[in-house]
C-alpha cells in the first residue's frame, strides 16, 4: 500500500525525496490563508502526530474541549486543563488558535437548561449563556483570535428557519444575537463567526444568508461565516461552493472553511446501523477520486483568497476521524490528506501542487 501511494505521488510530480525535503501545507499557502487542524490532547502528545501538526499547520482548533459540556460540566465547575494545554502548544509553535464553539444545542449538559427539575426561564438561560461565554472569552482574551460563536442554528428542514433547540424554545430567536453580543463584550478583539454545515445546499444557503443579513442590519457584532466543509467525494458541486462563497462574502463577512474533510462515502447526517452496502475496499480509484475533488476545491478556495481567511481540517489523519463510526456505526472512513500511518495520500499532492 505504501509503495503504491508513493508511486502515485511520483506520477503527480513529487518524489519521496522531494516530499521529505519540502515544507508543510501551511508554507505552500502562506500567500493565501492559514491552514488549521482540529486537535485533542492525545494527538498533541503523540510523537508522529504532533510532528505532523507542527510541520503542516499554523492554526489549531480544539475539536471538543471548548464545547459546553466538556468545558462547563456543572454550573460552578469549569474544565480548563484541555484548552490550556492546546493553547500552550499553539503558543510554543507559533500557531494561531480558533475557539469552537460557544453556543451549540449538541454537547450541552442538561443542567444548562434546567433547575430543580424544571426548565429555566428565559432570563435565567440568558444569564447562564452570558456567564458561560464571558468566563471562557475573558480567560483567553487576546489569545484566541476567532470563535465559532453560534453553531448549526439553521434548520435543514423545509421552510423552517431555525433548528428546534432548548435555546430557541426557551429564549427565542434572539439567543443568536445575544450570544454574539456577549462574545463581543467579553473580547472585542476576537473575530466572531456563525458556523454551519450544508452551506452549499441552495435552500439552506438562503436561510443562513437571510439570518446573517438580518443580524448585520441590527448591528450585531458578527465578522464571519464558517462553512464547515464536511463534504464527500460526491459533493458539493463546484458551482454550489462558488455560489456560497460569493453570496456570503457579498455581506462583507470573512469566510473560513472550519471543519474540512472529504468522505469516501455518500454524505449522510443521521446515525444508523451498518449494513451490507457499507462494505468498502479502499481502491486506488477511490483515492484518486478523492484527490481530484480535494484539488478542485482548493483551486476554488485559492481563487477566492480575498474572501477566504482560513481553512481548518477536522482531524489530522485517517488514523482517527470523527467520521469513524458516524453516521454509520462500525464503519471506517478515510477523509483526510494523510493515511492511518501518517503518510501523504494522493489528495495531499493535489492540494499542494498547482500551476501558480
Amino acid at each position: 500500500m505504501l509503495k503504491r501511494i508513493y508511486l502515485m505521488a511520483f506520477i503527480l510530480g513529487a518524489s519521496l525525496e522531494c516530499f521529505a525535503q519540502k515544507q508543510g501545507i501551511k508554507d505552500y499557502y502562506q500567500a493565501y490563508f492559514p491552514i488549521g487542524v482540529a486537535v485533542n490532547q492525545t494527538v498533541l502528545s503523540s510523537d508522529p502526530e504532533s510532528k505532523l501538526i507542527i510541520k503542516h499547520f499554523n492554526s489549531i482548533t480544539p475539536e471538543n474541549a471548548m464545547k459546553i459540556e466538556p468545558i462547563h460540566p456543572a454550573e460552578n465547575e469549569y474544565n480548563w486543563a484541555p484548552v490550556d494545554e492546546i493553547l500552550a502548544f499553539a503558543k510554543i509553535h507559533g500557531m494561531a488558535m480558533r475557539g469552537h464553539t460557544l453556543c451549540w444545542h449538541n454537547q450541552a449538559p442538561a443542567w444548562f437548561f434546567m433547575k430543580d427539575g424544571m426548565k429555566v426561564s428565559k432570563a435565567v438561560l440568558l444569564e447562564r449563556l452570558k456567564i458561560h461565554i464571558g468566563m471562557i472569552m475573558s480567560r483567553y482574551r487576546g489569545q484566541i483570535y476567532a470563535y465559532d460563536v453560534v453553531n448549526e442554528a439553521v434548520s435543514d428542514a423545509g421552510t423552517e428557519m431555525l433548528r428546534p433547540s432548548p435555546f430557541l424554545e426557551i429564549i427565542g430567536e434572539e439567543y443568536i444575537a445575544k450570544a454574539f453580543e456577549y462574545a463581543h463584550t467579553a473580547d472585542p478583539t476576537a473575530q466572531l463567526f456563525y458556523n454551519d454545515y450544508n452551506t452549499e445546499n441552495p435552500q439552506k444557503r438562503e436561510k443562513i444568508y437571510q439570518l446573517l443579513k438580518g443580524l448585520l442590519a441590527k448591528g450585531v457584532p458578527i465578522h464571519g461565516v464558517g462553512l464547515q466543509g464536511h463534504w464527500s467525494i460526491y459533493e458539493p458541486s463546484y458551482q454550489a461552493l462558488e455560489e456560497s462563497i460569493k453570496k456570503f462574502s457579498s455581506l462583507g463577512l470573512k469566510i473560513q472553511i472550519t471543519e474540512m474533510d472529504i468522505s469516501i462515502f455518500q454524505k449522510e447526517h443521521d446515525s444508523r446501523p451498518k449494513n451490507a452496502k457499507d462494505k468498502l475496499v479502499l481502491t486506488d480509484a477511490l483515492l484518486q477520486k478523492q484527490a481530484e475533488h480535494y484539488g478542485k476545491i482548493f483551486e476554488i478556495l485559492r481563487k477566492y483568497k480575498t474572501s477566504i481567511t482560513g481553512v481548518t481540517f477536522w482531524n489530522v489523519s485517517d488514523k482517527h476521524s470523527w467520521l469513524d463510526n458516524f453516521p454509520v456505526k462500525g464503519r471506517k472512513d478515510y477523509p483526510l490528506l494523510f493515511d492511518e500511518n501518517f503518510n501523504p495520500k494522493p489528495a495531499y499532492f493535489k492540494v499542494i501542487e498547482w500551476k501558480k
